[in-house]
This record gives C-alpha cells, sequence and structure tokens, in this order.
C-alpha cells in the first residue's frame, strides 16, 4: 500500500507536534513538512503535491479552492469554535479530543484508496452505513450532506467506498443491498 502525503496546515507547534507523534509509526500517511499559514499554501500545494490536508478552518474562509484546483481532500482541525455551515465544506472534521485512532480513521475515510476492485469482506463503517441508510431513502448528495452535517465532497466519498466494498454501483443495487442487510425496511423507502 502505498502511503498517502499529508500536509497539516497549523499555527500551532504544540499542536503539529502532537499530531506528527500521534500519526509517526502508522502506515497509512506520510507526514509532509507542516505549512505553519495559509500565506503561501497554493505553491505549497503545487510542490509538495499531498492526497490530504488537515487544516485549522480559521486559516482558510473555505476549503472549495482546495478541492478545485489541486483535487485533494481537506480535512478540518478544530479545537475551537468553527460554525457549523463552515465544517460542511471539508471533507472531514477532526476534534483535537480524537484518539490515535480516530484520527487515522477519519484521515483515511477522507482520503479512499486508490484500488476500485469490490473488497465484500470488508464491513462498512458507521457512517458509511448512514450514508448508505439516507441514499436508500431516495435522498440527493446535498440532501444526505445536510442531514449528517458534512460536505457533498465526504458523501461522495462514502459513496466510493460504499461502492467499492460492496462492489454495487446502481443506487437500486445498494437499496437492495442496504434491505437484505436489515438497514432500511420497504416502509421508510419513497
Amino acid at each position: 500500500m502505498m502511503k498517502k502525503r499529508l500536509l497539516i496546515v497549523e499555527p500551532s507547534e504544540v499542536i503539529v507536534a502532537g499530531l506528527k507523534a500521534m500519526l509517526d509509526g502508522q502506515i497509512r500517511f506520510k507526514v509532509l513538512e507542516p505549512e505553519m499559514s495559509a500565506d503561501h499554501l497554493d505553491e505549497r500545494m503545487i510542490a509538495a503535491r499531498p492526497d490530504v490536508v488537515l487544516i485549522n478552518p480559521t486559516l482558510i474562509g473555505s476549503p472549495d479552492l482546495l478541492h478545485h484546483e489541486h483535487e485533494v481532500a481537506v480535512v478540518a482541525l478544530v479545537y475551537q469554535y468553527v460554525e457549523r455551515d463552515c465544517l460542511k465544506h471539508y471533507d472531514a472534521v477532526i476534534d483535537i479530543r480524537d484518539s490515535r485512532a480516530a484520527l487515522i480513521e477519519t484521515l483515511s475515510q477522507a482520503t479512499p484508496g486508490d484500488d476500485d476492485t469490490p473488497k465484500s469482506n470488508y464491513e462498512l463503517t458507521k457512517r458509511e452505513t448512514a450514508v448508505l441508510v439516507e441514499l436508500a431513502q431516495g435522498k440527493t448528495n446535498k440532501e444526505i450532506a445536510d442531514a449528517l452535517n458534512v460536505s457533498v465532497h465526504t458523501v461522495i466519498s462514502h459513496r466510493k467506498n460504499i461502492t467499492r466494498k460492496t462492489g454495487i454501483k446502481s443506487v437500486a443495487g445498494l437499496t437492495v443491498y442496504a434491505m437484505l442487510n436489515n438497514l432500511v425496511d420497504e416502509s421508510t423507502l419513497m
């Protein structure tokens, strides 16, 4: 498995050191040299080509530019109050109090794997299951994002993971899968 390149954008040296210590020794991510501000972030993105950016959301107005210009997963690092609407634009949100396992899992879910072959042995995560239930009920990506308080990009990532894990590409097929696994019943479907 090739390690995903992770760029941390955070002004606090203490927080950066803690994140690096938590990510040290794990096999999924290569932590790049951190960026202390967003002042030269565009140039750094071009030079470093990260797969995922873990950023303090107070440093940028919206991650949309990073999504569109660099096609990178953008994860918010929250340790102070941030408007809920602002966080919807991120692929995932990490709270400073999250455990090491939760940190790695959230970063992994925000950056789907390169392999698109079906992985039917792998179980869906809680969040993927929640997306599947909403999808089976006929909701659009935007409606699912609003219901789960995540960005549309996150919903799309979860849908890719669901398709990869189940091998099912159609909404109808995923609805049947949800019914067969007792995630929804016929009365809740549109």
